[in-house]
């Protein structure tokens, strides 16, 4: 048997921050050699809320030439930006005329959303859920890597497939394969630099609430000295009450390599003025190898445009494949 087929994308919208790559990108190059692995620009998803048009593409770049800056190998990896491949829009359509509404106005993500948008909520906001299902069955993958918060999308897919399999399949010969979810334990949640409590995230509108892989030392030096603390001597992990200390020790973990029983016991007796410039350092260390690669694949375009252009083939052919197969089934007519 070859290899099980992996699947997953990120949005190009702003730059690419420690959550993205130790809850996802980092988890993607450590496991790429035992999978077929399918990552993704989506760049269809970035705008269900409003966008900027004169950045997308430029976002949409800068993103991919991240992607082989944090070390994801060409000979492992097929990389490419979905809206390029356009069987994606096609079966979300199809997707769309079998998925009950009310399955999607149960989605956690569409009411806090929805919320903040008040009335200019589109349509996109409320069904983007599809279209994350068509990304992942179009290429039939065994495992899908996903945080704790997108569990209950992975669930939806699954319900499609069981749904589409129901109505269009014959019995035991299923035209959509279940996918699975691939969740890494530690890491998978990366949490706010000025709170917490809250994750990582590129929406929120400060700054100094996350560090971004492209951040220069000065900038990485500032945004962890102003990082909130506690008043608290001796730093540790899993308090409830000090959520703070348990996410910035839990930074220095990852980045350094160390385990949590050598942070733990390296950091017990510590005070802030102490830990952060250590986590300035392992921080700033940990990303020049990135930064470094980044600067040397945006100097040659051509490189980049090539990489884009063979993953879009080959992720066309095998999309088209489940596309064709998909329409046979619901009983469309072959193009002449």
């Amino acid at each position: 048997m070859g290899r099980q087929r992996v699947l997953s994308g990120v949005q190009p919208t702003g730059n690419l921050h420690l959550g993205n790559y130790l809850g996802a990108i980092r988890n993607w190059v450590e496991i790429q050699s035992q999978y077929e692995n399918f990552l993704f620009i989506a760049d269809l998803h970035a705008i269900t809320v409003p966008h900027e048009p004169a950045t997308l593409a430029a976002n949409t770049y800068t993103l991919a030439t991240l992607y082989l800056a944090c070390g994801l190998d060409l000979n492992h990896s097929t990389i490419f930006v979905q809206s390029h491949v356009s069987a994606h829009s096609e079966l979300t359509w199809l997707f769309n005329c079998i998925t009950p509404l009310n399955w999607l106005q149960d989605m956690i993500q569409f009411k806090e959303k929805a919320v903040k948008q008040g009335e200019n909520v589109n349509v996109g906001l409320l069904d983007y859920p599809v279209l994350m299902a068509s990304d992942i069955l179009l290429y039939q993958p065994d495992k899908v890597p996903v945080g704790e918060d997108q569990k209950q999308h992975l669930e939806l897919t699954r319900d499609i497939v069981n749904r589409f399999n129901h109505f269009f399949a014959k019995p035991n010969q299923p035209v959509l394969k279940l996918p699975e979810p691939l969740i890494r334990k530690e890491g998978a949640r990366v949490m706010s630099l000025t709170d917490g409590t809250k994750k990582m995230s590129k929406s929120d509108p400060s700054e100094l609430s996350r560090i971004n892989l492209l951040d220069s030392p000065d900038e990485i030096t500032k945004k962890i000295k102003r990082c909130k603390t506690d008043p608290i001597r001796g730093l540790e992990f899993d308090n409830p009450e000090r959520p703070e200390s348990n996410n910035l020790l839990t930074l220095y973990m990852l980045l350094s390599g160390k385990t949590k029983e050598e942070v733990a016991a390296e950091c017990q007796d510590m005070g802030w003025g102490q830990f952060k410039p250590l986590l300035t350092d392992t921080t700033i260390e940990a990303l020049k190898p990135i930064q470094e690669k980044y600067q040397t694949v945006t100097n040659d375009k051509g490189y980049l445009e090539s990489v884009l252009r063979h993953g879009k083939h080959k992720a066309e052919a095998i999309a088209n494949q489940t596309l064709n197969e998909v329409k046979a089934a619901m009983g469309y007519s072959i193009p002449l």
